[in-house]
């Protein structure tokens, strides 16, 4: 479990700094790096590190808290009685250690057991049966006020009839059905748009959106587990509550029972273990509460999650399947990746046939042949990945796995570097392959965000030789779409438009989409914010690249040594020929401008009584620049009527913020 080549106290506070890292990637920002099962595992390697040296534990830790801190850009909500979390039990004698505990407490009169469903926390509080506030749990003490997001949620009552008088508070879980989930990154997938990793992050990424109207898109559903105070409404038994719920008409899932001992709940648990798979939701486990509500107060909570409940959490499920062949992908810089084909197998409700093998190295490493039985599993709950190979049920038959020397999508012979495990087809100029990614990349939100192409249509217009290259996608026509099947006139036209739209994306997106090896949209923003023109950025040294705060040496050399590639170079040319980026940004754009503005940044949020392309003409004509975001280096944000977030952003980090009439005065009275 621990390194013991370390003291204990480095390696508790390496664990510290880990769980401190992914807790916030997963509870504030909804990104997590790696899976519920992994960093359940970090959690009970620390918990048992901190019983076995309690002279390192820090107090106020995340092992003793909820969840994530509030976003500061929604009201803060102060919960009346804290929404706790709970304790983890990862097997049937961690259950049994549990149900013993409770006997202690006197409490073993029955249980009620539900699937632990994979959303986000809230608390809802109805007044005379209308909904009037719904929170996120946040800390458990302090969460986001979501009420608006919440009345987007079809399947939520606004008003209840027959319903107690006065406040009445509930808890509950917001999810997407994995129907909605689906049809959702079809939909982002068709727009160019990077897709959800999984259902809980698309829940929860979209109950925090500020523009109500996304969340009514996305179709939300809520669960309703828990009645606060529910003596107060003469229930004194959980099972009883759901019920209760059920009968005023309020959202509950179908899978719950009673069970009378811990034999009971154990087979609650193994039914569900399988027919989980079923449900139109994800779940990881199962909670399990004690029924009497009358014992709960005596029984009582630690700081962070109730005596009286746990949760029993599944296994990262896994299948043992056969492994038919390996196909070579090709991505966008040309690094070749294995891919695993498989015979079809259920894992978590879907069926998979293909798993990551992510590179070469790794083939070799877990000593995997064609025709291999492989154990197969869900990575971070959605990515399939080989965990091992069954080496028992080889029957002499299997295969070794040889490196292809040619690249599968243009046959040109494939480099290798030593130390490097990655192997690369050098043909970044006619590989279609690394076309179709590439184009999908530089039409990618973050990059210049064209709406509508798709990897279907990306494969349609390269097949059909209407894009060759990334510049031909300025030249395309409307005969070019509907020459292919399924697109017609106005789809086609929307597209086009999107097309030309994009021209006028700011400088360090057409940057990031150049595809530049390591250079993503942060780092396009420090050159552009340095160098103010792409002219000014091809011209630039290694030596001032690399004065950039922020900009490595490895980096700076990726983009020194892409700006003095002849074909690169061209390429530019032919952007500028079809008007990219617009505004003629290959040239100065700060020259001969008045030197008070030059170089000073500009959001502009709300209405204003003039167009944002009119004022965003006043600031370039003024030698200021536009962003589309607030950060540290935005010097001015101009706010009009109703503005939105970027007012909070601003105010937040100090940013000077300009009514009509003061922006109109900064800028000389133009």
């Amino acid at each position: 479990m621990q390194n013991l080549n370390k003291q204990p106290q480095i390696y508790i506070d390496e664990l510290y700094n880990t769980i401190e890292h992914h807790a916030k990637l997963y509870y504030e920002q909804d990104n997590p790096e790696i899976s519920d099962s992994e960093y359940d595992e970090l959690v009970r390697q620390l918990k048992k590190l901190e019983a076995e040296y309690p002279e390192y534990v820090r107090e106020n830790f995340l092992t003793r808290g909820v969840g994530g801190q509030a976003n500061k850009l929604f009201s803060k909500v102060t919960h009346a009685i804290p929404m706790l979390s709970l304790d983890n039990v990862f097997d049937f004698d961690e259950l049994a250690n549990f149900f013993n505990r409770l006997s202690k407490n006197q409490g073993d009169n029955g249980f009620t057991c539900e699937m632990k469903i994979d959303g986000l926390a809230i608390s809802l509080i109805y007044e005379d049966g209308i909904f009037i506030q719904g929170a996120t749990r946040g800390n458990g003490y302090e969460g986001e006020d979501v009420t608006e997001n919440l009345r987007m949620i079809k399947n939520l009552p606004l008003e209840l009839k027959n319903f107690p008088s006065g406040r009445v508070e509930l808890r509950g879980e917001v999810l997407m059905t994995l129907d909605n989930f689906n049809a959702l990154n079809q939909k982002r997938e068709a727009a160019g748009e990077i897709k959800f990793a999984n259902p809980r992050n698309a829940a929860a990424g979209t109950l925090r959106q500020l523009n109500k109207n996304i969340v009514a898109e996305r179709n939300l559903s809520v669960f309703i587990y828990y009645l606060v105070d529910a003596q107060k409404y003469g229930l004194t038994k959980q099972f009883d509550v759901l019920k209760w719920l059920s009968e005023k008409n309020l959202p509950v899932q179908s899978a719950y029972s009673y069970c009378e001992n811990l034999s009971d709940v154990e087979k609650f648990i193994t039914h569900w273990q399988n027919e989980r798979a079923n449900l139109n939701y994800e779940t990881d486990g199962v909670v399990i509460k004690l029924d009497d509500l009358t014992q709960w107060q005596n029984i009582g909570t630690t700081s962070h999650a109730p005596k009286w409940a746990a949760a029993f959490k599944y296994p990262p499920e896994e299948a043992l399947t056969k492994l038919l062949d390996i196909k070579i992908s090709v991505g966008r810089t040309g690094v070749l990746t294995p891919v695993a084909i498989l015979e079809p197998v259920k894992i978590s409700g879907s069926t998979v046939q293909r798993a990551s093998l992510h590179n070469f190295d790794e083939i070799a490493r877990k000593n995997i042949m064609l025709g291999d039985y492989v154990r197969v599993r869900k990575a971070a709950e959605i990515i399939p990945e080989i965990i091992a190979v069954d080496i028992s049920k080889r029957t002499g038959g299997e295969k070794i796995f040889n490196m292809p020397e040619l690249c599968p999508a243009c046959n040109n012979k494939i480099i290798h570097v030593e130390g490097d495990t990655a192997y690369r087809c050098p043909n970044k100029n006619s590989c279609p392959a690394q076309l179709r990614e590439s184009l999908k990349y530089f039409a990618s939100r973050q990059c210049m965000n064209i709406k509508g192409l798709g990897d279907s249509l990306c494969d349609d217009l390269i097949k059909s030789h209407s894009i060759e290259k990334i510049t031909d996608l300025y030249k395309l026509n409307i005969m070019n779409f509907t020459s292919l099947d399924r697109i017609g006139i106005k789809t086609a036209q929307k597209i086009l438009d999107n097309i030309e739209n994009s021209k006028s994306r700011p400088l360090s997106a057409f940057i990031a989409a150049l595809g530049i090896p390591e250079i993503g949209i942060n780092t396009a923003e420090l050159l552009v914010n340095k160098f103010g023109t792409l002219e000014n950025i091809c011209a630039a040294s290694l030596n001032e690249i690399m004065t950039i705060d922020g900009i490595g040496n490895i980096v700076a050399g990726n983009v020194f040594e892409f700006f003095r590639q002849p074909e690169n170079l061209d390429m530019l040319e032919e952007f500028k020929y079809y008007g990219v980026p617009a505004d003629n940004e290959f040239e100065d754009q700060n020259a001969n401008k008045n030197s008070d503005l030059a170089g000073k940044i500009f959001v502009l949020t709300g209405a204003l009584t003039f167009t944002r392309a009119e004022a965003e003409s006043l600031i370039k004509n003024s030698g200021g620049k536009i962003s589309e975001s607030v950060s540290k280096k935005t010097n001015y944000l101009i706010a009009g009527d109703k503005p939105g977030s970027k007012l909070l952003k601003a105010q937040e980090l100090g940013v000077t913020v300009l009514n009509e009439q003061e922006f109109i005065n900064l800028l000389g009275g133009k």
